[in-house]
């Protein structure tokens, strides 16, 4: 493979969805595992200096993480994962939302559903993101946030985690 991997991050403003599409250095195995294992999710997946910290996964149809994004003061936001459909290392879709410590939505942020794909690319795993809001100024509110920002910091944390 060579050395320039593929990273796409587009913003569709008419389907309030973002696509992103990002190759790692990795087997898909390897990769599946990265996100569906709350050990290694709380490893990579917050942007830096934040850090991701579990409460709580059941990665089953039906089942949910529940975890926090854990600031440099100890400051935390609630975020709940709902698993709708799970393609054993293939694909998975989920719900999203910004919740309280118990895992209720406040309905403060926007909610967005997700559909992971995992693929095979030579020695490498292409995983195809693509992720869908209810409508234009919830996927504003999260642009506006800095998600592109925060969410290609915490797939540089993953390469990270997976180079070892």
């Amino acid at each position: 493979m060579n050395n320039q991997l593929q990273f796409d991050f587009d913003v569709n403003k008419e389907n309030n969805t973002i696509h992103v599409r990002r190759e790692f250095n990795a087997p898909p195995q390897k990769v599946w595992a990265a996100w569906t294992k709350s050990e290694l999710l709380d490893q990579w997946w917050a942007p830096k200096p934040w850090r991701a910290e579990t409460k709580s996964m059941d990665f089953t149809v039906g089942g949910y993480w529940l975890y926090a994004m854990v600031g440099p003061k100890g400051e935390k936001q609630f975020c709940k994962v709902d698993f709708l459909t799970i393609e054993q290392q293939k694909s998975f879709s989920t719900t999203s939302a910004f919740v309280d410590e118990n895992g209720v939505d406040q309905k403060t942020l926007p909610a967005a559903e997700w559909k992971n794909t995992f693929n095979n690319k030579g020695n490498g795993t292409l995983v195809d993101i693509m992720i869908k809001y209810d409508t234009l100024e919830d996927l504003e509110t999260i642009i506006k946030m800095g998600f592109k920002e925060g969410f290609t910091m915490g797939l540089g944390n993953l390469d990270e985690l997976l180079a070892l």
